[in-house]
């Protein structure tokens, strides 16, 4: 089938190398007039475009030529014809990915609005969106870049603007917060996303697989602040290690000993603080307990202008504006003794993995994806296409050096480094985090070795410091993502030295990171060389390696002959270690689909109702039903906001009419009579409100702000539910129960009774809202 498929690909790009022979005697005004012509052939269908796909490919390399400079190699060609059949086109580094885009891009622009180019960050995308939008704009159309301008706010963009492009460039945090905030809008004019019917991703597995989990949430509704943070943080902090609470030999865990609870409920002066009485006081513990002894100052966050600023512990990019939830934030707070910040409910959120998800077509494209193909196909329905280099790659990959101890493993990458720079060959020193690009700059520092520190502060300085990381003599420190989206060139006189060096300091988490930082040199079948060093004691060697393997680290740390090299046990020992981390992420981001899935359905049910809500010009069809169903439920007993012992007209008192007469003896009436009365009533009240609204448009608007409010708050009590579902039902892994199909369950439940809970607070806001005139004629809505 793969041969078949590349088979039938290479006649593709054979079609469109002719098509581009005959359009390059085309005059400008003829080239360019193409594109209206293809435009009248797709007629904004989507469906059609396979059919033009060899007019438009071969347009864009004529075009380009032209307009760029550039005209795209047979691979590159080959790469956007496998990118629009439904795959990741895997391309090496330097291959020229940026250029093979815009024949998608070029493709889908034509049907329209909505189609995106997701880059690795705010500076590739507004990079590539001003040099490629050359070539958009020259063949007629429409280009922007969705990220905030420098020294601008993501608030004072023009989104109607950038949203009525038909390309757009952006980044998958910028896409996944305006898609959120387009969902909290009031009214339709305050939305600004078209359509999602394309995304092309750039380093799709950076997007698709290492930050898949990751939430974007948007916080706004405030708890009730708790005064527990600063107790616990005061009692975790007198605590002794192991007799009173202990860590996990990952260091991702902490729990208390039984000594230790003991300990507390002493300090506390409280009795069982195992019960359900003190459960939210302990929950407290147990956040300054992670606090204190699992998340690091300098590694997992810093503390700045007396705030807690997260980081990214790959790449040490800190995270405005970023908070963690569930009220750990605020125990970090109480730890570095600042202020403590207001907790906040969660009002949107989406992963990545359901943004994606939702468009009408993805592809995609990176250096590195065969690794990881399964769960592309599984997850994303995207196949994965190796694209051949344009020329042959030259690169040497030498085996792993392997040390016993850090310490050893770090000094001979030293002599290593010392070696190529005498000589005046560029190195580029690649490391899995934060601390230890700052400890490998400092070792250099103290041997005087002139370098670069590339720890991913500033994404523009980043790119230039990768930039110039392949001439003479540099030497260049970066932890494993920074710098990427940006070729390294090498000069001639480089060539001669062997090309660049990748040196790198331990294993990443996964084969397809190692060879991500391979990809660094030998781009365009230019010389280059990559090598690891590892140790036992790396991260996902301590992580993952089994206890026997530390215990040989440790026990032989200070031995003399520190190298490993012959022992193939230790070899096969950091591959299935890294083996081991990479099923346990692919495992969890395939939990956190699971999970998803229903908050997913639950969310676009939500969305698709409030869009309907917003544009529709009569709300009846969503009105009346929870007018009779708040009848029905009341006369039946059967919502889950009742209150069973509630009298007919306490219930008319407190919900519909407050002014309300009766006329007759309520208890004595039928469940048929009480049913008719509630409706008189519910009929009744409705017409004296809308006297008040005597004008139609005056009076749709009410009835929009009634329901949108109630079924915005029900959503946020909603999110919160889910996530506390999620936490608990976990845990009933252990009772032998299936967590996934517990939580699909109640989460089923709790949204059914978040339905009835809206329907009640509808009639409510629409008959026992009060409604203020104002001095210049407007009026004013106070909502029970």
């Amino acid at each position: 089938m793969a041969l078949l498929q590349k088979h039938q690909y290479k006649k593709t790009v054979q079609q469109i190398l002719d098509l581009a022979d005959q359009y390059h005697g085309m005059s400008d005004e003829e080239l360019q007039q193409q594109t209206n012509l293809l435009k009248q052939e797709v007629d904004g269908q989507r469906t059609r475009l396979k059919a033009i796909l060899p007019k438009a490919y071969a347009v864009v390399c004529e075009a380009a030529s032209r307009v760029l400079g550039m005209r795209p190699f047979p691979v590159q060609i080959l790469g956007a014809v496998a990118m629009e059949d439904g795959n990741i086109a895997e391309m090496k580094t330097g291959e020229g990915k940026t250029l093979t885009a815009t024949m998608p891009m070029y493709l889908h622009g034509l049907t329209g609005t909505g189609n995106f180019l997701i880059t690795a960050n705010e500076y590739l995308a507004s990079r590539d969106a001003h040099d490629m939008g050359k070539l958009y704009r020259w063949l007629g159309l429409t280009v922007a870049s969705s990220v905030p301008e420098i020294g601008q706010k993501p608030e004072d963009r023009d989104l109607d603007k950038i949203y009525v492009a038909n390309i757009v460039y952006t980044t998958n945090s910028t896409l996944g917060f305006d898609y959120l905030f387009d969902n909290l809008a009031k009214v339709p004019e305050d939305q600004h996303l078209q359509a999602l019917n394309f995304a092309l991703l750039d380093e799709a597995d950076a997007v698709l697989l290492d930050t898949a989990q990751t939430p974007l949430v948007i916080a706004g509704v405030p708890r009730v602040q708790s005064n527990y943070y600063q107790s616990a943080d005061r009692v975790v902090k007198l605590l002794d290690k192991e007799e009173d609470y202990q860590i996990s030999d990952d260091l991702k865990n902490a729990w208390f000993t039984p000594q230790g609870i003991v300990k507390m409920e002493k300090y506390l002066d409280v009795d069982n603080l195992l019960s359900g009485t003190w459960a939210e006081l302990y929950r407290h513990l147990v956040l300054a307990l992670r606090a204190n002894y699992i998340q690091k100052r300098d590694r997992d966050y810093v503390v700045k202008d007396d705030e807690v600023v997260l980081i990214d512990a790959e790449n040490g990019r800190e995270l405005p504006g970023m908070k963690m939830q569930a009220g750990m934030h605020q125990a970090l707070e109480a730890k570095e003794e600042v202020k403590i910040s207001i907790e906040q409910r969660t009002m949107a959120t989406i992963t990545y993995q359901d943004l994606f998800r939702m468009f009408n077509q993805l592809a995609g494209m990176t250096g590195t994806a065969a690794t990881d193909r399964k769960e592309f196909l599984e997850v994303y329905n995207l196949s994965v296409f190796k694209v051949p280099t344009n020329r042959p790659d030259i690169r040497k990959d030498y085996p792993d050096h392997l040390f016993i101890s850090n310490r050893a493993k770090l000094m001979a990458t030293l002599d290593v480094v010392k070696e190529a720079h005498a000589k005046g060959r560029p190195v580029l020193v690649e490391t899995g985090s934060l601390d230890l690009s700052i400890l490998y700059s400092n070792l250099l520092l103290k041997e005087r070795i002139p370098h670069s520190l590339l720890n991913a502060r500033s994404e523009v300085k980043e790119a230039e410091i990768i930039r110039h990381a392949g001439e003479v003599g540099s030497i260049t420190v970066a932890t494993s993502m920074a710098g990427r989206g940006t070729d390294i060139n090498i000069t001639p006189e480089v060539e001669k030295l062997g090309g660049l060096l990748v040196l790198g300091t331990e294993r990443m988490q996964s084969k397809r990171i190692d060879n991500q930082l391979r990809g660094r040199a030998g781009r365009q079948g230019a010389p280059g060389a990559s090598v690891f060093y590892v140790s036992l004691e790396d991260k996902v060697v301590v992580e993952n390696a089994p206890k026997s393997i530390r215990k040989f680290a440790y026990e032989h740390a200070h031995d003399q002959k520190q190298m490993l090299n012959d022992h193939g046990r230790f070899r096969d020992a950091i591959d299935r270690s890294q083996k081991i981390l990479t099923n346990q992420e692919r495992n969890a981001r395939f939990e956190t689909l699971q999970y998803g899935e229903v908050s997913r359905i639950q969310r676009e049910s939500i969305y698709q109702t409030r869009n309907w809500i917003m544009q529709s010009p009569n709300l009846d069809a969503v009105i009346n039903p929870c007018f009779e169903a708040v009848a029905k439920q009341f006369v039946n007993k059967q919502g889950p906001w009742l209150n069973s012992n509630q009298t007919m007209l306490e219930f008319i008192y407190q919900n519909i009419d407050p002014d309300y007469q009766p006329q007759q003896n309520l208890k004595q009436e039928s469940r048929p009579e009480k049913l008719n009365l509630l409706k008189e009533v519910m009929a009744n009240r409705i017409k004296l409100m809308h006297q008040k609204l005597p004008y139609q448009d005056q009076w749709l608007y009410f009835e929009r702000l009634a329901v949108l409010r109630e079924v915005d708050q029900a959503w946020v009590d909603q999110v919160d539910q889910l996530d506390m579902l999620m936490r608990v039902t976990k845990s009933r892994a252990i009772a032998q129960v299936n967590p996934i199909f517990e939580y699909q369950k109640e989460a089923q439940k709790a949204y059914q009774k978040m339905r009835d809970k809206i329907k009640l607070q509808v009639v409510r806001n629409l008959t026992n809202s009060e409604v203020i005139p104002q001095s210049d004629g407007t009026v004013d809505i106070e909502f029970p």
